[in-house]
């Protein structure tokens, strides 16, 4: 267990679980969180309508304001509506004071070596905080390993 103090003093404890998920603990009554935006719909009736830009260009373009002109861009105008956010899915959680959490990023990196490589994937609210549910920062690479043969290694 590791505990973290943010700015204003508030203790947050984090618990390396058996599965490798962390249970966050601590005071949430003043926090924000948000859920990933799913662009999946935008992106086929985009593909379908013969667009060809790849698909972390179109994330991007899709939001694109021009503060010049003032408009949002085609892209924007025409596909913003088919964007929604997943509520079933939190992807960030920032208590006031910190520490601010977000998917993807190594808790080793704030937590020390117990969790190092652990990255998070999403959090689920529980009684006392949040489960972060993870995964192995080099998992995507267990595929790869397994499917080819390296001289001298096991």
């Amino acid at each position: 267990m590791v505990e973290y103090k943010n700015r204003y003093g508030d203790v947050y404890t984090f618990t390396l679980l058996e599965d490798k998920n962390v249970l966050w603990e601590g005071s949430f009554k003043w926090c924000r969180f948000s859920s990933p935006n799913v662009y999946k719909d935008a992106y086929q009736q985009y593909r379908k309508d013969g667009g060809d830009m790849h698909i972390q260009d179109f994330e991007k373009e899709v939001h694109r304001y021009d503060d010049v002109t003032f408009e949002y861009s085609e892209i924007s105008k025409k596909y913003r509506s088919l964007v929604y956010s997943d509520t079933n899915t939190i992807d960030m959680v920032d208590p006031s004071g910190g520490p601010f959490m977000t998917s993807h990023i190594d808790l080793g990196d704030y937590l020390g070596k117990e969790f190092e490589n652990r990255c998070i994937r999403s959090f689920k609210p529980v009684e006392t905080g949040y489960l972060i549910e993870t995964y192995d920062k080099y998992e995507h690479l267990a595929d790869y390993r397994s499917s080819i043969e390296l001289e001298g290694y096991e």
